[in-house]
């Protein structure tokens, strides 16, 4: 008795963990409610960490996201940025629902092509891309975001080697990010323009793109602005295909209710992550919905008060949209199987959760920080109520493998064959770090599919 009060004291002195519950689609919630035995079988037979992807929900995403952009008045063409998640079968999805994908490299563009996307509907973006990107882009009319005026004249030459036109967007710096290393300068960029109509026969100028980060949809909307009016300008200048805006990504995912955010930055603090952490960026977690956020930036009011898109339509111009993590939003989640629990609660005040797998296989992307949704804990036997306050390593030999440095407060004790639900992960989480080290296989992704009329989900290991 006395050992459980000095437990609950020093848990309260200051490690007691701020539940900050995920967010849950209705198809995970049936997956997790009604077939945890699939589940769990699915991680036996395929290894721990295992991702599982939900293409169903991707469907129900593009569409949503389509209709937010219809519903402010704008036109445009989503591209699925697949930079996000290497699955393929959200590639599959984005062919049948005839959306477009931006890749960044050869593979993903090959990939792309495999999955079924027509190469006018692929976008190809990325600094500086190689001869043999620009080949297969060219090749197969996708449309080429293009960074330098060296960059323009490598494509030309391509172009006119392979006897066709070659479709390209003008990257521009916007005039406050003026020090990025992505796009040209107010210069380059008119340079380019009276380039693109020099080399007519061999490249289409079909419009302008930017760089940002972050997600502020004032400053997306301003930079979409000036694509407008570099639109306006150069087919002032000749180039009467100057029709499309690119806007890049930039549209967030909400993971967790937004008050319950809040109150987790108000309280957050050093000690409430292994070895004291400090971590000085989050992702927005608790923040606007990919809707409302395209909602906002189309309807920003620009020069003279009115909105994005109505000046857009004015000008007769099409807007190009890239999410990745937007349309991947509770589109998977991951499961470990815990191998070991060091319970070192009577002198720290929290145990470490070791799970079969490392951090490399689940990982936020935004600046060094932590993934900081609750995981879910699901026993293999029955045990007695009692917060259990964890933090969750990684099985390597790196000090640095934390799947979760947050200490984690949850239900009950966790025990060796327990299973551990990360969700809402496709997007970034998944694989954007994945590492072969110590030897250890890349984690296998398995598609499920819950349709309403089925009974049971139908699943396949992912792959073109």
């Amino acid at each position: 008795m006395l050992i459980s009060r000095q437990r609950t004291e020093r848990t309260t002195a200051g490690t007691r963990p701020f539940a900050l519950p995920a967010l849950r689609h209705p198809t995970v919630s049936r997956l997790l409610e009604d077939h945890r035995a699939l589940l769990a079988d699915l991680l036996d037979g395929l290894g721990s960490p295992l991702h599982v992807v939900l293409p169903e929900v991707f469907e129900e995403n593009v569409g949503r996201l389509g209709r937010a952009f219809a519903g402010a008045g704008a036109d445009a063409d989503i591209l699925f940025a697949k930079k996000a998640n290497k699955a393929d079968c959200y590639v599959r999805s984005a062919a049948a629902l005839g959306v477009g994908v931006d890749v960044a490299s050869t593979p993903e563009l090959v990939k792309a092509l495999a999955g079924g996307v027509p190469g006018h509907r692929i976008g190809v973006s990325g600094p500086e891309k190689d001869d043999t990107l620009h080949t297969l882009a060219v090749q197969h009319g996708s449309l080429v975001a293009i960074d330098s005026l060296g960059e323009l004249r490598r494509l030309a030459g391509t172009a006119r080697g392979a006897g066709r036109r070659a479709r390209v967007l003008l990257r521009s710096r916007t005039a406050d990010r003026s020090g990025s290393r992505f796009g040209m300068s107010r210069g380059e960029r008119e340079a380019a323009v009276a380039l693109c109509a020099e080399l007519d026969r061999h490249v289409e100028l079909q419009g302008f793109s930017f760089h940002l980060d972050g997600y502020s949809a004032a400053e997306r909307a301003l930079a979409a602005d000036e694509m407008i009016d570099h639109c306006v300008d150069a087919r002032r200048r000749g180039a009467s295909t100057a029709r499309l805006v690119d806007i890049g990504g930039g549209l967030p995912v909400r993971y967790v209710e937004p008050r319950r955010w809040e109150e987790f930055l108000a309280q957050n603090r050093p000690e409430h992550y292994h070895a004291g952490k400090d971590f000085k960026d989050f992702y927005p977690y608790g923040g606007q919905t990919a809707e409302q956020a395209a909602h906002a930036i189309m309807t920003y009011p620009v020069g003279g008060g009115e909105s994005l898109a109505a000046k857009a339509r004015r000008h007769g111009i099409r807007f190009v949209v890239e999410p990745g993590r937007a349309l991947l939003d509770q589109a998977g989640f991951t499961l470990y199987r815990v191998q070991q629990v060091d319970d070192r609660r009577e002198t720290d005040g929290y145990a470490i959760v070791t799970a079969e797998g490392s951090s490399f296989s689940l990982s936020e992307q935004w600046f060094n920080s932590d993934y900081l949704p609750d995981p879910l804990l699901i026993s293999a036997r029955p045990g007695a109520d009692e917060l259990f306050p964890a933090c969750v390593a990684g099985s390597t030999c790196l000090e640095s493998d934390m799947v979760t440095w947050r200490k984690v407060g949850f239900p009950r004790p966790v025990r060796r064959g327990d299973l551990l639900v990360y969700l809402n992960t496709a997007g970034y989480q998944m694989d954007s770090n994945e590492s072969p080290f110590h030897d250890a296989a890349l984690p296998l992704k398995a598609v499920l599919r819950l349709d309403a009329d089925a009974a049971a989900p139908r699943w396949r290991l992912d792959g073109i």
